[in-house]
């Protein structure tokens, strides 16, 4: 029998290894890596606790520098009226973060009282002093996540941001963030010296638990995984913790990604069919199929839910 030339026997074994190990790593391979971005509301700077207002926009800005991080951040008008708020806009700007409109007045349009051709307007009234800052992007968040509590209020809403070339800021993964910056804020106004670290503690367990809840319904209800919108505000909570918040993620392998690239995902354009219309993009669309294996309260999120865990815990 013929042999190969000791080369060409090197040659030949060293490329069959070679095309065994790339078969054998694509065989092994792990999904994707979940991927995650931040997005911030309201832009509150005014009710300054422990931080400043500067020193709680630097700690944050500071926290999405450190891990390369782009957020998007959904602002008040009225926050940016005042000198100050609209100093502390420029550092996102030039930050590069998204600046999104989150109507002038913060009100909330599931509620009876509420007049659409005046809540249209509000928003209007938020674009013409966000517009000039160069990262304004025509993202628009609705306060609460509510979206319209009747057929007109909800239609009339997504006609008025198509005519005007706005897309929906929706969120993935929502939460109660705020609920919990509300109690280690009034501990801290009576004694300053309180000690944070439980209230950083059951912060980061109740986000994680609320990602993978909507991490698991994105993929029952869509089949697959989605580029996730975190919900958090800018508040002490998060001046505070972020950066903890963001190594927790990276901990458990998700991947974090710019804003921009989240909102990408094919998730963001739909426009479930429900009322009220509103929550976790991901919630809406679990709640039009109708389907899934689970209940869904509503809110779907709120301080009720966990003020008692709170309690039990002294917070």
């Amino acid at each position: 029998m013929k042999t190969l030339p000791s080369m060409n026997r090197r040659t030949f074994t060293k490329t069959l290894g070679l095309a065994a190990l790339a078969f054998g790593t694509r065989s092994i391979a792990s999904p994707r890596a979940p991927q995650f971005s931040i997005t911030m509301d309201d832009f509150h700077w005014q009710n300054a606790v422990k931080l400043t207002a500067s020193a709680r926009n630097d700690a944050i800005l500071n926290s999405l520098h450190s891990h390369s991080i782009k957020a998007a951040l959904f602002v008040i008008g009225r926050n940016i009226e005042a000198p100050e708020g609209k100093q502390l806009l420029t550092a996102w700007d030039k930050s590069g973060h998204l600046i999104g409109n989150h109507t002038y007045s913060h009100s909330n349009y599931n509620a009876s009282d509420v007049v659409v051709a005046e809540y249209l307007q509000d928003i209007l009234r938020a674009e013409a002093l966000l517009h000039d800052f160069p990262r304004f992007r025509k993202y628009f968040r609705f306060p609460a996540l509510k979206e319209g509590d009747t057929v007109n209020k909800r239609d009339t809403m997504r006609a008025f941001l198509a005519q005007n070339k706005y897309r929906t800021g929706h969120v993935t993964i929502d939460n109660s963030d705020w609920a919990i910056d509300n109690r280690l804020t009034a501990r801290l106004k009576k004694d300053a010296a309180a000690d944070v670290k439980p209230y950083r503690d059951f912060y980061l367990e109740h986000m994680w638990e609320r990602a993978e809840y909507y991490d698991s319904l994105a993929k029952k209800v869509l089949g697959r995984p989605v580029k996730h919108t975190v919900l958090v505000h800018f508040n002490l909570l998060n001046g505070l913790f972020l950066g903890d918040l963001i190594e927790m993620f990276k901990s458990k392998g998700w991947q974090p990604i710019d804003a921009e690239d989240a909102f990408t995902d094919p998730v963001f354009s739909a426009k479930p069919k429900i009322l009220p219309a509103g929550e976790s993009i991901v919630w809406s669309l679990a709640k039009e199929k109708g389907t899934i294996p689970m209940s869904l309260r509503y809110p779907a999120e709120d301080s009720q839910y966990e003020n008692a865990r709170m309690d039990k815990l002294g917070l």
